[in-house]
């Protein structure tokens, strides 16, 4: 079986895994013992293309191996950060190091466990992590303000002084992570990989089409500017506060 290969299997399960992992023979035992306890699970085996199957993926918890080829987990890791802050991390090494198992939680880990290791500890981590996870309540804002105006993400719309302006899906997309990094960097390769799937020439250029045609829906309120920031991405900047409408 070729290492390029992305295996998904899909089970009746919500709780979806991102599993990372370079040994065939123990991801295929791993995958099957996470299957039988009725979780789905996304299993890559080679690093380099894990950041893309991830932005094109719905998961609950990432799985993910240290020691890869040509991608190592921790880099891995901090891609992931860049696009889901809040999404639960468990690290899978034969690394015993002090500054490894630090470098792991500084990427973001929920927990670090060094192989070998028993299955059904790592499974009540799982369902532990995945348990407080739920408890929390859900980030996923719809409803925006951007200075005067009001943006509805969920139905495609942006409001000023009752002028509605309807937006396409990905209109939409784009202002909503704009909005979420509010004053903050988007970075352009991250907006790509969410919205189109693919960071490109041309998936770039038609994102700079979608951008102009924002800037123009929000020019009636001088306080809002989309900065190009060259070479990084895009910022959106509200410059002073107004009530909500």
């Amino acid at each position: 079986m070729s290492k390029e290969r992305i295996r998904d299997q899909k089970v009746g399960n919500e709780n979806h895994i991102f599993l990372v992992e370079d040994d065939l023979s123990f991801g295929a035992v791993l995958k099957s013992y996470l299957e039988i306890n009725e979780y789905k699970v996304t299993w890559v085996d080679d690093g380099k293309l894990a950041v893309d199957k991830f932005v094109n993926g719905n998961y609950q918890i990432c799985i993910l191996d240290v020691m890869l080829p040509n991608v190592d987990g921790f880099t891995i890791g901090t891609e992931i950060r860049k696009i889901d802050k809040n999404i639960p991390m468990v690290f899978l090494t034969a690394k015993t190091l002090k500054e490894d198992i630090l470098k792991g939680y500084n990427v973001g880990a929920d927990d670090y466990i060094t192989k070998p290791f028993d299955t059904e500890v790592l499974l009540c981590k799982i369902e532990a992590i995945i348990k407080r996870q739920s408890a929390q309540p859900a980030n996923d804002e719809v409803i925006f303000t951007i200075g005067t105006y009001f943006f509805d993400s969920k139905l495609r719309y942006i409001l000023r002084e009752r002028v509605k302006q309807k937006l396409s899906p990905k209109e939409s997309d784009l202002l909503k992570l704009l909005c979420q990094n509010k004053n903050e960097l988007l970075q352009r390769d991250i907006a790509l990989r969410k919205i189109w799937g693919e960071d490109g020439y041309f998936t770039a250029r038609s994102m700079d089409v979608f951008i102009t045609k924002l800037r123009k829906y929000l020019a009636a309120d001088s306080n809002i500017e989309i900065k190009n920031i060259h070479g990084s991405g895009f910022l959106l900047e509200e410059k002073n506060m107004h009530p909500k409408i």
